[in-house]
């Protein structure tokens, strides 16, 4: 019948940021920040929360003398994704 949704996924905040890195190699923190309105705190968050998961690889440096986070989706952020929307299609009723 219905499949069951990811609820790492279900959190609009994180399936906006899933989504964004779906299409880019890699995304700066500012970026998502910008893209998604987030605060910084709670973009912040979600981050970990999905680094944690391992749907997402976080990389910290410098750009000069500023601090800088990267984010880039891994294959399992990338499957879960997948999963997420082939979910969302039985309860619409596409199919592929």
């Amino acid at each position: 019948m219905f499949k069951i949704l990811d609820p790492l996924l279900h959190s609009p905040l994180r399936l906006a940021i899933v989504s964004l890195l779906i299409g880019l190699e890699e995304a700066e923190f500012v970026y998502l920040k910008e893209k998604t309105k987030a605060s910084a705190g709670n973009l912040s968050l979600q981050i970990d929360k999905l680094h944690l998961a391992e749907y997402i690889k976080v990389t910290k440096g410098f750009k000069g003398k500023y601090p800088v986070t990267i984010c880039k989706i891994t294959p399992k952020g990338f499957s879960a994704f997948e999963e997420y929307v082939s979910s969302i299609k039985s309860y619409i009723h596409i199919e592929d």
